[in-house]
């Protein structure tokens, strides 16, 4: 990383994960926690990141679930570099590969993984404006489509493989025709700021070859109340398990 970078070195999960970011730019916050959290993975099984940043989502799974081979990949340099820095600073078995997720190395694309999670920009880059700084542009608004996502997942996993992604909930409808033209059963979790609000997030979930029915989950609530009433953190029971404890995000309850 270029020396006239700035960065900061951030805990997550109640200190379990310290993660370098830079200090202007895209910074990782809860999404990426709960894209862990949400994450099925077993000891032993192999994990693919698409678009994996700095390695939030993958080294909070790590802390999370031990015994885990991840792969991540990147295509901007400078967090490709920190998610290297971040694994090792984590302890974690962890391949950083710098590369568009369109055009993966061979070995990647000889491989098949257990799972696939990804946390793509949140908006359509023709329905927005570029942001000053380029690293959270690229992170907020890039320029692959949701289909390119999903279709390189699903190439990615092994048989009867997850992929699990985190995605703004206006673009769900973007989401789902691609993915149940090549996964089954799907699983949506809406994430809703308070009772009573409009979600704001959705986290998607859909199995290589799997047959089961579309299911809805119940909603996660972030914080408590139907409005905000006072200073300092607000968040639910379950929602502090997951950011500070590295509860998982379980499916089917």
């Amino acid at each position: 990383m270029s020396s006239e970078t700035t960065e900061t070195c951030d805990a997550f999960l109640g200190g379990r994960v310290q993660l370098y970011q830079p200090a202007d730019g895209y910074r990782a916050g809860v999404d990426p926690v709960m894209l862990a959290a949400a994450t099925p993975a077993q000891p032993g099984q192999h994990v693919l990141e698409l678009g994996c940043g700095a390695g939030a989502a993958l080294l909070c799974l790590h802390a999370r679930v031990a015994g885990l081979s991840l792969t991540g990949v990147e295509m901007q340099p400078m967090y490709a570099e920190l998610a290297r820095r971040n694994a090792v600073l984590n302890g974690a078995d962890m391949r950083v590969v710098e590369a568009d997720l369109r055009h993966l190395p061979p070995d990647i694309k000889a491989r098949g993984f257990d799972h696939v999670i990804a946390n793509p920009p949140y908006y359509d880059r023709a329905r927005s404006t570029s942001s000053i700084n380029a690293g959270r542009d690229m992170a907020l608004a890039g320029d692959t489509p949701l289909s390119d996502w999903i279709e390189v997942a699903a190439k990615r996993l092994a048989p009867k493989g997850y992929l699990t992604m985190i995605q703004k909930a206006d673009r769900l409808p973007d989401i789902l025709t691609p993915l149940m033209a090549r996964l089954g059963s799907v699983r949506v979790r809406a994430i809703q700021p308070r009772v009573g609000r409009v979600a704001e997030l959705v986290i998607v979930q859909a199995r290589k070859g799997g047959r089961a029915a579309f299911v809805m989950e119940p909603p996660l609530i972030m914080h408590e109340g139907e409005r905000h009433l006072r200073d300092g953190e607000s968040y639910t029971a379950q929602v502090l398990t997951i950011l500070r404890e590295g509860g998982d995000l379980p499916w089917g309850h």
